[in-house]
């Protein structure tokens, strides 16, 4: 039997590593910390298979389990903070799409854990408010407001540039 739960284990996390990582990725913005990021997730996957693969919906268990993995990540960040004299310089205003993309990226990654991650979840993973809520193990109106929030410091940060066609799949 557990010959069986390997192959199975095996095969899930082949098919959708680089779906969690391009998660993982669009969520911390380092390709090395979105690497860390999955490895821990594959990790807990392997250690709870039995329970995963029993899950009603196996995706939403390994969205929940990456997305924990990633706020627990940010948390330990804190602790590594280093302050500066001066502030640094703010970057030129973006011109080009794959600029735009990019200061999207940033802005982002400058908003509070939650907020980046409700983003995430439901503009780039394209799911549902009550499966976002679900794997954040919290109100369907939380998700909704964190949203609101978020979209807002989005807003304020880019200034005149409209989010519409930025904040979706294409940032991939």
């Amino acid at each position: 039997m557990r010959a069986e739960l390997e192959r199975e284990y095996v095969e899930y996390v082949s098919a959708h590593l680089g779906r969690m990582r391009r998660v993982a990725y669009l969520l911390c913005g380092d390709f090395d910390r979105a690497d860390d990021i999955v490895q821990a997730t594959v990790e807990r996957l392997y250690l709870r298979w039995r329970q995963v693969r029993n899950a009603g919906n196996v995706d939403a268990y390994v969205h929940t389990v990456l997305v924990r993995v990633f706020l627990a990540e940010r948390r330990r960040l804190w602790s590594r903070v280093r302050l500066m004299d001066e502030p640094p310089d703010r970057a030129a205003p973006a011109a080009q799409p794959h600029d735009e993309r990019i200061a999207v990226r940033s802005a982002l990654r400058r908003l509070p854990r939650r907020q980046q991650a409700v983003l995430v979840l439901r503009f780039l993973c394209d799911l549902p408010v009550a499966e976002v809520a679900g794997i954040l193990g919290c109100a369907p109106g939380t998700v909704k407001s964190q949203t609101s929030d978020g979209l807002a410091a989005l807003r304020r940060a880019l200034g005149d540039r409209p989010l519409e066609g930025l904040l979706d799949r294409r940032m991939r």
